[in-house]
């Protein structure tokens, strides 16, 4: 794919259509720029997962993350 744009005065472009949607970018996000050799790379800022939000909802009380876990473990087997 080849899309073209023009640099405004204030060093601002329009990122075409279809170059957005084959980035899966929406209004907000935010895109990376990496210098490659003697190119220039773009590519979507990594986001939180979308199932992030979601993490231990099943377990009440127990925080998210590994050591979360292990902890309420060691409390269960030792309730001291």
């Amino acid at each position: 794919m080849q899309s073209n744009a023009k640099i405004t005065s204030k060093g601002q472009i329009t990122i075409p259509l279809k170059v957005r949607q084959a980035l899966g970018v929406k209004e907000g996000d935010k895109l990376v720029f990496e210098m490659n050799g003697r190119e220039m790379v773009v590519r979507p800022e990594k986001r939180e997962s979308r199932f992030a939000k979601y993490a231990g909802i099943g377990n009440p009380g127990i925080g998210k993350g590994r050591e979360a876990v292990i902890r309420a473990i060691r409390e269960m087997r030792d309730p001291e």
